[in-house]
């Protein structure tokens, strides 16, 4: 099968070298960095190790995330990876085999269920996760563990869900969507250590804030709506 990888990457000219190097070549077909309004050198070092690099200047996960399907030539399976190296490239192969083996549209990888170092998800973190996952078990009937950005998806599901969100509701948005669609999703336990680099969500109390807000505003959203 056809495998694209999206990375959505703003200023992680530190990590983005080892996350390119770490995704497995016999699984990617091709791999997308979104430069999302960077002002160090990351595209600069994603296009050197061989990533077709996009522009999205306007800030946002899900700006990021709908510029790199808006550039897809039509894989099968699209994979959804961080830049900041917190999760394990190499455990792709554990998202995208259920869909290879045909029994499931949506993997999640959960790093609930997984291996994590000491402090690399932090209790705020986690406890959104919990809250997130809650209210989605609440509303929606369907249990999840984890909002984990790594996660893959069979590309004509994808399509079907019709993303919008361009900022931090963009992983919540798509898991409510899978639901309504009755894809079939799974979730798998993924590996999950100290990002490189300062996070601009769970790293500072506003992002966290703004991020945790958008989060349970589009639970309600599709739950009201």
């Amino acid at each position: 099968m056809k495998i694209s990888v999206i990375i959505p990457a703003l200023n992680e000219e530190k990590s983005i070298a080892s996350v390119l190097r770490d995704i497995p070549r016999n699984i990617a077909t091709e791999v997308i960095v979104v430069d999302n309004g960077s002002t160090d050198r990351t595209n600069e070092v994603a296009s050197s190790l061989g990533a077709r690099v996009l522009s999205e200047p306007r800030r946002g996960y899900g700006y990021a995330c709908l510029k790199g399907i808006s550039e897809l030539q039509s894989p099968d399976i699209v994979v959804f990876l961080d830049a900041d190296f917190s999760d394990f490239p190499e455990e792709m192969k554990l998202l995208v085999q259920p869909i290879i083996a045909n029994e499931a549209d949506l993997v999640i990888g959960s790093r609930t269920l997984g291996n994590h170092e000491k402090n690399a998800h932090p209790p705020h973190a986690r406890f959104g996760n919990w809250l997130a996952s809650t209210l989605i078990r609440w509303f929606f009937n369907f249990q999840y563990t984890d909002l984990g950005p790594f996660r893959a998806i069979r590309c004509e599901s994808l399509q079907a869900l019709q993303m919008k969100d361009p900022t931090f509701g963009w992983t919540v948005e798509m898991q409510i969507k899978a639901i309504r669609k009755k894809l079939r999703i799974r979730e798998v336990p993924v590996s999950y250590r100290k990002r490189i680099g300062k996070s601009k969500v769970s790293g500072t109390i506003i992002g966290s804030v703004k991020a945790g807000s958008k989060i349970i505003w589009t639970i309600f959203k599709y739950a009201l709506g």
